[in-house]
């Protein structure tokens, strides 16, 4: 039977393929070419190692703000799997997505070749004559079916994973952007910035803007932009930003921008972050003309879970899935400049394949007291790994061990003073567990 339900698809689609990545991007493309899929609107691909989504975001609420209906696609969602979908800034709706899904799932089947099993793709569950695609891949294909369907004007993509073999690179970008370069994913992307710069320059397209926010890029990446002939784009020398007491100025290739107002997203990262996603909509201004303030209230209006959120009221919680050293040293510089006193205590978990102690050395500085469980996914870091790393870095001596992320959480609360401030970080698992504990009990 063809799955009804959104959950029974997603289920459906953990199935298909035994790796949960595989990258290439052979397989999207047959499935790609069966769905006939070729979307005439202006696509704005978005790579790098963090940033990402606070760049996706600002592009969406600047051009949703300019009167444009504008589909966003990112990854991953924290709480429901419509988050990573979104049409005219709402999150795209089950039945919508089941039928995205069946789309993409008659093409799989009609992509391998599989003629008679075209009309009842359920059958099929993977079978070898069906193209495999992850669960990413499935989801990429059927994003972009639903934004054809639904007759978007402009869309905003975000890159899982690296950049050139990524499922979103089967989509031609009207303008890319490359956030930032970092050491994340390396057992993929390479063991180093230069190797991991090249696979994230593949999302770049000759003729095209090639759009860098890292103030210290990667050789491979300039390099790669030169040699297929894109339009080469850097930070500090073709467009950048000036603060100015309360607000910011804004220059780039469609000129200056005075009074604009600090994004609503917190972190002192993200006045490159809102450059880029300005410059991206500067080259674009011939197809997609943006106000300046329309930009503005993009600036106020973009919004993205996890990333530096503070929740009202006292003691602050503040959630952010920082999990690579460069993030973490980014949330550690966000935390010295938050305005409230007091203790930091972190409630924290990583994933066992991330660099745990990387980031332990980055934030260790400004916590004072651990909270520690293990995430609910086979991938999670135990507690005797956080433990020891922590010991190792001179980090644990005030430390809680937990049962579960919602536990570490609660005795957080508890032990937390109005005046404290509690982190909760290390990965989406980590802020998802939390939030949905605070939905519980609300």
């Amino acid at each position: 039977m063809q799955p009804r339900t959104l959950p029974d698809w997603l289920a459906y689609l953990e199935r298909l393929h035994p790796q949960a990545i595989a990258l290439g991007l052979d397989r999207v493309e047959r499935v790609k070419n069966s769905l006939g899929l070729n979307p005439g609107f202006p696509i704005v691909t978005v790579g790098g190692t963090n940033g990402k989504g606070s760049v996706c975001a600002m592009l969406e609420a600047m051009l949703h703000g300019a009167g444009y209906r504008v589909g966003c696609y990112t990854s991953p969602h924290l709480l429901r799997y419509n988050e990573r979908v979104r049409i005219g800034m709402r999150e795209a709706a089950d039945r919508d997505l089941v039928r995205a899904f069946a789309e993409v799932e008659a093409a799989r089947v009609r992509g391998g070749g599989n003629t008679a099993d075209a009309q009842n793709p359920g059958t099929f569950d993977g079978g070898s004559e069906a193209v495999p695609l992850t669960y990413f891949e499935f989801g990429t294909l059927a994003a972009l079916w639903l934004f054809v369907e639904q007759s978007v004007e402009a869309a905003v993509l975000e890159v899982g994973l690296g950049g050139r073999l990524d499922a979103v690179n089967a989509f031609d970008a009207d303008s890319a952007v490359v956030v930032s370069v970092d050491l994340d994913h390396m057992e993929y992307l390479g063991g180093d910035r230069e190797s991991i710069g090249f696979e994230k320059a593949g999302i770049f397209r000759p003729g095209r803007p090639a759009i860098c926010a890292d103030p210290e890029p990667p050789a491979s990446l300039k390099r790669h932009a030169a040699g297929i002939g894109a339009k080469w784009l850097a930070i500090g020398v073709d467009f950048g930003y000036e603060r100015q007491g309360s607000q910011w100025r804004y220059w780039g290739p469609g000129g200056k921008r005075s009074g604009l107002p600090y994004p609503a997203l917190r972190g002192a990262v993200q006045l490159a972050n809102a450059s880029a996603a300005i410059t991206a909509l500067d080259t674009l201004r011939s197809r997609l003309p943006v106000a300046a303030g329309e930009l503005r209230s993009g600036l106020l209006n973009a919004e993205v879970a996890g990333r530096f959120q503070v929740l009202p009221g006292r003691p602050a919680v503040i959630l952010d899935v920082a999990h690579n050293p460069h993030a973490a040293r980014a949330l550690a510089a966000n935390l010295r400049g938050f305005e409230r006193g007091g203790c930091t205590l972190a409630v924290f978990s990583m994933l066992k394949d991330k660099d745990v102690a990387g980031v332990i050395e980055a934030v260790k500085g400004v916590i004072d007291h651990w909270f520690i469980a293990s995430a609910a996914t086979a991938r999670a870091a135990s507690v005797e790994m956080l433990a020891e790393r922590l010991a190792a870095a001179a980090a644990g001596s005030a430390l809680t061990r937990c049962e579960s992320i919602a536990a570490a959480y609660a005795r957080a609360c508890d032990t937390a003073a109005e005046n404290d401030k509690i982190l909760v970080f290390g990965s989406f698992y980590t802020v998802a567990a939390v939030m949905e504990a605070r939905a519980e009990s609300a």
